[in-house]
């Protein structure tokens, strides 16, 4: 009699779940040598991704020369560790495209800057606007570089002249 495979519900594909090798969830996980040494490492891998997400130490198995099985236990926890470092690493990226400070105008008011990147491959560029923090008001808006500098030199300057 023939088992049926279960599939990846993420996925659409076969659950593999070998000692070395388990594909379940959109994610792969693999066992590997340790280039660096003489113990076991594991990739993380997230279908689709040419890269691994995470790599770390392997535990030997009992035999002290082989790796340990992978499980569900150790399957669960890595998913869960290599999600987080893509959330974090996605996070990272949304921060460093956009930039804000504060300052006072000639006329007191507090105002922020906020400078938007566009990572957009044909077309890259960024958008800083200026809003009065008390109202809410928006007070300019421009396209600039998106290597722009914003400074409190560049945020006065832009503020009272609209100028870049």
């Amino acid at each position: 009699e023939m088992s049926t495979p279960v599939e990846d519900a993420q996925t659409g594909t076969p659950d593999i779940m070998e000692e070395r090798l388990w594909k379940k969830s959109g994610w792969i996980a693999r066992v590997v040598k340790n280039e660096e040494d003489e113990g076991w490492a594991v990739e993380m891998t997230r279908v689709g991704d040419d890269e691994p997400a995470l790599v770390g130490p392997w535990t030997m198995g009992r035999d002290k020369k082989n790796p340990k099985p992978l499980d569900a236990g150790a399957f669960t926890t890595l998913v869960k560790t290599a999600s987080e470092v893509l959330m974090r690493h996605a996070q990272s990226a949304r921060e460093s495209m956009r930039k804000s400070r504060i300052i006072r105008d000639d006329q007191a008011r507090r105002v922020r800057l906020d400078l938007q990147i566009e990572a957009d491959e044909d077309d890259p560029h960024a958008t800083l606007s200026a809003t009065e923090v008390d109202s809410g008001e928006e007070l300019r808006r421009a396209r600039v570089r998106p290597d722009f500098h914003l400074t409190e030199s560049s945020a006065q300057h832009f503020v009272r002249t609209g100028q870049t």
